[in-house]
Parts: structure tokens; sequence; C-alpha cells
């Protein structure tokens, strides 16, 4: 299934400026989803990170990531209307810069799941580069 920004409100709460998704291109509810983030300079955090030189912060990618495994996991029927927290982040490791102009492609695949609480492998790449990795885990309520 694919969802653009609006069909990707009405599953997830997030809006401007904290919508960090801009399309779903794949979801196979509760297990899956892949989102395309597309960075532009005139987003507001360049603004200050950095003024000279800008980079998108590596929180703002893992919150991308996060919210399109939010989609995944709340796309499922029993999750709709609910909303999906951070439990946690393992292991995040950032391998490449991304800046305006860049396209982010996010995957997250849920690796396992127990009662509302979903672990997530997470993946960021800017074309073919991997720029983000971490695991994350949802609590969903």
């Amino acid at each position: 299934m694919e969802l653009n920004s609006n069909q990707i409100q009405e599953i997830l709460p997030h809006r401007y400026p904290f919508l960090l998704v801009d399309r779903i291109t794949e979801c196979e509810p509760g297990k899956s989803a892949t989102g395309i983030k597309c960075v532009s300079a005139n987003e507001s955090q360049f603004m200050g990170h950095f003024p000279q030189k800008h980079v998108m912060p590596g929180v703002l990618i893992i919150e991308a990531l996060a919210q399109t495994g939010a989609v995944a996991l709340l796309a499922e029927e029993k999750n709709k209307g609910k909303i999906a927290y951070f439990g946690g982040i393992k292991q995040a490791r950032f391998k490449r810069q991304v800046i305006p102009g860049d396209v982010l492609t996010l995957k997250c695949e849920i690796i396992s799941s127990k009662g509302p609480v979903g672990i997530g492998k997470a993946e960021a790449y800017v074309g073919d580069q991997l720029a983000v990795t971490a695991e994350l885990t949802f609590a969903i309520q």
C-alpha cells in the first residue's frame, strides 16, 4: 500500500512541523514500511543546525524512521486510532551526513512484537548510501 502525506496524517498524530515522512511507498501492516523524506533548506531546523553548513540533525532522522515504523504498526486494524510512543533507541549509528536536496529512503521492519511493544530494525538511505541505522522500540497506547 502507498500513502501520501494526507493519508499518513490519518494514521499518525504528527503535524507540521513535526511530520517527517512525506510519503509511504510500501507498507505491510504490522510488519514493515518504507517511506520517503525530501530534505529541503526551507525546513526550520536549518536556521540553527548549522546556518553556515546545513546538516539534518541525526535525532530528526531517527524520528523520521520511527514515524515510518509507527505507520507499519498503526496501519494494523487492531491499532487504529492509537499512538506509537518511543520505548527506546539502541545501536544508533550515523554513517553519512544528510543535507538539503537529499531524498531519504526510510525503512523500518518490525522484528518482534509482544502485546503493545514492538521492536523495529530501521535504516535510512540517501540513494544507495546507508546514512543511519538503529533499533527502535515502540510502545503502543
